[in-house]
Protein backbone atom coordinates (compact mmCIF):
# COMPACT_ATOMS: atom_id res chain seq x y z
CA UNK A 1 0.00 0.00 0.00
CA UNK A 2 1.52 3.13 -0.89
CA UNK A 3 1.40 6.24 1.01
CA UNK A 4 0.68 9.70 -0.90
CA UNK A 5 3.13 12.41 0.01
CA UNK A 6 1.22 15.17 1.80
CA UNK A 7 2.16 18.33 0.49
CA UNK A 8 2.97 21.62 3.00
CA UNK A 9 0.36 24.14 2.88
CA UNK A 10 -1.09 25.95 -0.47
CA UNK A 11 0.77 29.32 1.52
CA UNK A 12 3.93 27.49 2.84
CA UNK A 13 4.89 26.09 -1.30
CA UNK A 14 4.17 30.08 -2.38
CA UNK A 15 6.24 31.55 -0.05
CA UNK A 16 8.91 29.10 -0.55
CA UNK A 17 8.87 29.33 -4.17
CA UNK A 18 9.36 33.80 -3.51
CA UNK A 19 11.68 33.34 -1.36
CA UNK A 20 14.17 31.08 -2.99
CA UNK A 21 12.76 32.95 -5.96
CA UNK A 22 14.77 36.20 -4.66
CA UNK A 23 17.79 34.70 -2.92
CA UNK A 24 19.12 32.84 -6.12
CA UNK A 25 18.45 36.28 -7.96
CA UNK A 26 15.81 34.55 -10.26
CA UNK A 27 13.56 37.89 -8.95
CA UNK A 28 15.80 40.77 -8.97
CA UNK A 29 15.87 43.62 -6.98
CA UNK A 30 13.09 46.14 -8.39
CA UNK A 31 10.80 42.99 -9.99
CA UNK A 32 7.29 43.29 -9.93
CA UNK A 33 5.31 40.08 -8.91
CA UNK A 34 1.41 39.69 -8.96
CA UNK A 35 -0.88 37.57 -7.55
CA UNK A 36 -2.00 35.77 -10.53
CA UNK A 37 1.51 35.23 -12.05
CA UNK A 38 2.43 33.80 -8.58
CA UNK A 39 -0.27 31.72 -8.77
CA UNK A 40 -0.23 30.48 -11.69
CA UNK A 41 3.39 29.56 -10.90
CA UNK A 42 2.60 27.53 -8.01
CA UNK A 43 -0.45 26.48 -8.72
CA UNK A 44 -2.67 27.92 -6.12
CA UNK A 45 -5.44 30.14 -5.36
CA UNK A 46 -4.79 33.62 -4.57
CA UNK A 47 -5.38 33.45 -1.21
CA UNK A 48 -2.51 31.68 0.25
CA UNK A 49 -0.11 33.88 -2.27
CA UNK A 50 -1.32 37.10 -0.28
CA UNK A 51 -0.56 35.14 2.84
CA UNK A 52 2.96 34.27 1.98
CA UNK A 53 3.54 37.91 0.74
CA UNK A 54 2.54 39.14 3.83
CA UNK A 55 5.14 36.65 5.67
CA UNK A 56 8.02 37.99 3.20
CA UNK A 57 6.94 41.85 3.57
CA UNK A 58 7.46 41.41 7.13
CA UNK A 59 11.09 39.54 6.63
CA UNK A 60 12.16 42.73 4.20
CA UNK A 61 12.45 40.62 1.22
CA UNK A 62 9.22 42.39 -0.78
CA UNK A 63 7.13 45.67 -0.32
CA UNK A 64 3.27 45.12 -0.89
CA UNK A 65 1.42 47.69 -3.43
CA UNK A 66 -2.56 47.85 -3.10
CA UNK A 67 -4.32 46.08 -6.47
CA UNK A 68 -0.32 45.70 -7.97
CA UNK A 69 0.94 42.84 -6.73
CA UNK A 70 4.61 42.93 -4.50
CA UNK A 71 8.57 44.43 -5.57
CA UNK A 72 11.12 42.92 -4.70
CA UNK A 73 13.39 45.25 -2.68
CA UNK A 74 16.66 45.69 -4.00
CA UNK A 75 20.05 44.78 -1.04
CA UNK A 76 20.16 48.56 0.72
CA UNK A 77 23.09 49.95 1.46
CA UNK A 78 21.61 50.07 5.16
CA UNK A 79 20.76 46.68 5.23
CA UNK A 80 24.58 45.55 4.36
CA UNK A 81 26.17 48.00 6.86
CA UNK A 82 24.14 46.40 9.11
CA UNK A 83 24.44 43.29 8.34
CA UNK A 84 28.57 43.54 8.28
CA UNK A 85 28.61 44.68 11.77
CA UNK A 86 26.26 42.29 13.06
CA UNK A 87 28.77 40.09 11.46
CA UNK A 88 31.90 41.24 12.98
CA UNK A 89 30.36 41.00 16.31
CA UNK A 90 28.85 37.49 16.00
CA UNK A 91 32.01 35.72 14.52
CA UNK A 92 35.14 37.72 15.62
CA UNK A 93 33.71 37.00 19.38
CA UNK A 94 32.65 33.22 18.17
CA UNK A 95 35.92 32.05 16.31
CA UNK A 96 37.81 33.88 19.70
CA UNK A 97 35.75 31.26 21.53
CA UNK A 98 36.60 28.32 19.54
CA UNK A 99 40.29 28.26 20.34
CA UNK A 100 40.98 25.60 21.16
CA UNK A 101 39.30 24.24 18.56
CA UNK A 102 37.77 20.94 18.90
CA UNK A 103 38.20 17.48 16.84
CA UNK A 104 35.22 17.38 15.27
CA UNK A 105 34.96 21.23 14.51
CA UNK A 106 38.08 20.73 12.31
CA UNK A 107 36.78 18.01 10.90
CA UNK A 108 33.20 20.09 10.13
CA UNK A 109 34.95 23.13 8.79
CA UNK A 110 37.61 20.43 6.46
CA UNK A 111 34.56 19.10 5.20
CA UNK A 112 32.41 22.40 4.44
CA UNK A 113 35.91 23.38 2.75
CA UNK A 114 36.10 20.55 0.31
CA UNK A 115 32.45 20.98 -0.52
CA UNK A 116 32.87 24.27 -1.49
CA UNK A 117 35.69 23.75 -3.44
CA UNK A 118 34.22 21.16 -5.56
CA UNK A 119 31.12 23.65 -6.15
CA UNK A 120 33.15 26.28 -7.45
CA UNK A 121 34.57 24.06 -9.60
CA UNK A 122 31.62 23.01 -10.68
CA UNK A 123 30.33 26.57 -11.14
CA UNK A 124 27.66 26.20 -8.88
CA UNK A 125 27.57 29.88 -7.59
CA UNK A 126 24.75 29.51 -5.23
CA UNK A 127 25.67 26.09 -3.36
CA UNK A 128 29.14 27.74 -2.77
CA UNK A 129 27.26 30.57 -1.51
CA UNK A 130 25.12 28.44 0.85
CA UNK A 131 28.30 26.36 1.71
CA UNK A 132 30.12 29.78 2.35
CA UNK A 133 27.71 30.40 5.16
CA UNK A 134 27.43 27.20 6.70
CA UNK A 135 31.42 27.09 7.33
CA UNK A 136 30.71 30.21 9.46
CA UNK A 137 27.16 29.22 10.72
CA UNK A 138 29.56 26.36 12.30
CA UNK A 139 32.25 28.11 13.84
CA UNK A 140 29.29 30.61 15.55
CA UNK A 141 27.07 27.14 16.46
CA UNK A 142 30.67 25.65 17.84
CA UNK A 143 30.07 28.39 21.02
CA UNK A 144 27.59 26.78 22.30
CA UNK A 145 25.43 29.62 23.06
CA UNK A 146 21.99 29.22 21.16
CA UNK A 147 20.62 32.91 21.40
CA UNK A 148 23.67 33.61 19.52
CA UNK A 149 23.22 30.81 16.94
CA UNK A 150 19.30 31.89 16.02
CA UNK A 151 20.70 35.94 15.99
CA UNK A 152 23.58 34.41 13.25
CA UNK A 153 20.83 32.15 11.86
CA UNK A 154 18.60 35.02 10.96
CA UNK A 155 21.37 36.88 9.08
CA UNK A 156 21.07 33.77 6.65
CA UNK A 157 18.70 34.60 4.36
CA UNK A 158 20.11 38.12 3.89
CA UNK A 159 24.14 37.13 3.76
CA UNK A 160 22.61 34.33 0.90
CA UNK A 161 21.48 36.46 -1.00
CA UNK A 162 24.34 39.28 -1.04
CA UNK A 163 26.57 36.64 -1.28
CA UNK A 164 25.52 35.03 -4.52
CA UNK A 165 25.08 38.56 -6.15
CA UNK A 166 28.94 39.34 -4.87
CA UNK A 167 29.93 36.01 -6.83
CA UNK A 168 27.95 36.50 -9.79
CA UNK A 169 29.41 39.84 -10.25
CA UNK A 170 33.11 39.16 -8.97
CA UNK A 171 33.67 35.47 -9.94
CA UNK A 172 36.90 35.57 -8.98
CA UNK A 173 36.34 36.18 -5.73
CA UNK A 174 35.45 32.71 -5.18
CA UNK A 175 39.26 31.69 -4.82
CA UNK A 176 39.90 34.26 -2.51
CA UNK A 177 37.03 33.35 -0.41
CA UNK A 178 38.30 29.52 -0.52
CA UNK A 179 41.92 30.57 0.41
CA UNK A 180 40.46 32.83 3.67
CA UNK A 181 38.51 29.80 4.44
CA UNK A 182 41.77 27.45 4.61
CA UNK A 183 44.11 30.32 6.71
CA UNK A 184 40.88 30.29 9.23
CA UNK A 185 40.76 26.91 9.59
CA UNK A 186 44.44 26.82 9.72
CA UNK A 187 44.62 29.28 12.23
CA UNK A 188 41.95 27.04 14.66
CA UNK A 189 44.35 24.63 14.52
CA UNK A 190 47.10 26.09 15.39
CA UNK A 191 45.51 27.21 18.38
CA UNK A 192 46.08 30.88 17.66
CA UNK A 193 42.85 32.86 18.29
CA UNK A 194 44.57 36.09 17.56
CA UNK A 195 45.56 34.75 14.19
CA UNK A 196 41.99 33.47 13.30
CA UNK A 197 39.99 36.71 14.60
CA UNK A 198 42.30 39.05 12.37
CA UNK A 199 41.33 36.72 9.19
CA UNK A 200 38.15 36.54 10.21
CA UNK A 201 37.86 40.51 10.55
CA UNK A 202 39.87 40.86 7.20
CA UNK A 203 37.50 38.07 5.51
CA UNK A 204 34.09 40.21 6.50
CA UNK A 205 35.39 43.45 5.53
CA UNK A 206 35.90 42.63 1.88
CA UNK A 207 32.54 41.10 2.05
CA UNK A 208 31.25 44.68 3.47
CA UNK A 209 33.05 46.33 0.52
CA UNK A 210 32.11 44.08 -2.95
CA UNK A 211 28.75 43.88 -1.24
CA UNK A 212 28.70 48.07 -1.75
CA UNK A 213 30.23 47.40 -4.96
CA UNK A 214 33.48 48.65 -4.12
CA UNK A 215 36.28 46.52 -5.66
CA UNK A 216 39.62 46.60 -3.63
Amino acid sequence: MSLAVKQPPAADRVYSHVKQGVLDRHYEGGTLLTEGELAEAVGVSRTPVREALLRLEVEGLIRLYPKKGAMVLPVSAQEIADVVETRMLVEEHAVRKAVPASAGLVARLQELLDRQKAEAAAGDLAAAAVTDRCFHAAIVRDGGNEILARLYDQLRDRQLRMGVAIMHAHPDRIAKSLTEHEEILDALRAGDADRAVELVHRHVDWFAHLARGEVR
